[in-house]
Formats: structure tokens, sequence, C-alpha cells
């Protein structure tokens, strides 16, 4: 597996995964498709010196998923900390990638000064909160019924790991 800087001409398979995830309803508050253009200045916010933004890759060079650190709230005193995305292409979930690929972060997030991981997840969708939960992170909020989703309300969970 290989963590590479996202360029431009990903942008169109980063939205391509991220979109693949919005039927399910338990990954993203998106209720339909983003376009390439909406996440044009979202793209633009990532450096690789502060706030990366990886492909990840197989050996072969085949699209495995992305993953992104974004900084926290937007002002200075929150900048060791970083919000954690990852998404995988449908056909590689279920394999094992989303250990590995959280592991890398929490294993370099320091390099770039962030001392606090979150992530954001749904209450329901609970494959993620066991795997952040088994890397370390721990509840740090819970916003209840925040979001609907088809009629539903949903609660979003904060978990957070100290580096």
């Amino acid at each position: 597996m290989k963590f590479r800087d996202a360029i431009q001409s990903d942008l169109a398979t980063i939205v391509e995964i991220y979109n693949s995830t919005v039927e399910s309803r338990m990954v993203t508050a998106d209720t339909t498709f983003v376009a390439v253009e909406s996440r044009q200045s979202w793209f633009e916010e990532h450096s690789p010196e502060k706030r990366p933004l990886w492909m990840v890759e197989d050996d072969d060079k085949n699209i495995i998923g992305w993953v992104s650190f974004q900084s926290f709230y937007g002002r200075p005193a929150y900048d060791a900390t970083a919000e954690i995305s990852i998404y995988l292409h449908p056909l590689q979930r279920g394999k094992g990638y989303g250990k590995a690929v959280l592991q890398y972060c929490i294993d370099t997030a320091p390099s770039y000064k962030i001392k606090n991981l979150l992530g954001y997840i749904f209450a329901h969708n609970e494959p993620s909160l066991q795997l952040f939960i088994k890397l370390g992170f721990e509840e740090w909020g819970h916003l209840k019924n925040i979001a609907i989703l088809d009629g539903i309300e949903r609660s979003l969970k904060i978990l957070g790991k100290r580096l």
C-alpha cells in the first residue's frame, strides 16, 4: 500500500469514491451526489506540508481510496487538531485497508504537528465506530439527532485520539 499526494487530476476519482457512499446513508450527510466542481475549494484547502490529501494505491497503482486531514474549526488555536476522513473504493472495502490507512495516519500525523485526531462518524455506522475505537479513539462528543436522512433522525459521534 502506498500513499501519495493527490493531484488535480485525482479530484474526479475522489468525488466518485465519495459519491459511492451517499446512498448508504452511513458515511456522509450529503443526500445527493456532489459535483467535482463543488469540491474544488475543499481540494485546494489541503497541502502536502500541513493538511495532506492522499491517494492510497496498491503496488500496481490501483486506487484503494483516499484520506485527508482537515483543519478543525479554522482558528489558529486549533492548529494541532485535525479531522481525518477515509474513503475506500467500493471494491476495496472489507479487506482491512481501513485499519491500515487509519494506523498510517495515526503514525504520520505528528510529523504535521497534529496532536489530536478527530473522526466525525454517524452513531449508526458501527463498522467505522469499531474501527476507530479499536485503534484507540474515544468518544469525545455526541450530537444527538443532528441529521435527518430519509426522514430518520441520526446522531453524530465525535471520536478523538490524543497523539
